[in-house]
């Protein structure tokens, strides 16, 4: 078992409640931690028996041009997209931050996690 963590992806999208942030838009970071079977990958040394790094990149860039109100649903949508596409991904922990927040005061981002384990059925 391995991980492997795509970190500070950037992005510029119209997340927000405010009406600013869904017009003006901001700037974001998004961070996966992902638990992956890396065994046979190990030994081949073939990108065919792992994860795709651009391939997820795109999966979470494709989430972050959706317009949301909340952080919570576009990590929500970003880590049920990554374990729909991926399905050697068999956790995936997803951090998204909103850089310079419109809150009235001076910080470098506020932030959410949200993490999804694979669920199978037996």
């Amino acid at each position: 078992m391995a991980f492997i963590d795509i970190e500070n992806m950037e992005f510029y999208a119209f997340h927000g409640c405010f009406s600013e942030e869904k017009n003006i838009g901001t700037h974001f970071r998004v961070s996966l931690h992902m638990q992956v079977d890396t065994e046979i990958a190990q030994k081949s040394d073939s990108i065919d028996d792992t994860v795709n790094y651009l391939s997820v990149y795109q999966a979470v860039k494709r989430q972050m041009m959706v317009p949301s109100r909340l952080l919570e649903n576009v990590a929500d949508r970003i880590a049920t997209s990554v374990l729909s596409e991926f399905p050697s991904i068999e956790f995936v922990s997803v951090k998204v931050s909103k850089l310079n927040p419109p809150l009235g005061g001076k910080m470098e981002s506020v932030s959410l996690t949200i993490e999804k384990t694979r669920v199978i059925l037996s």
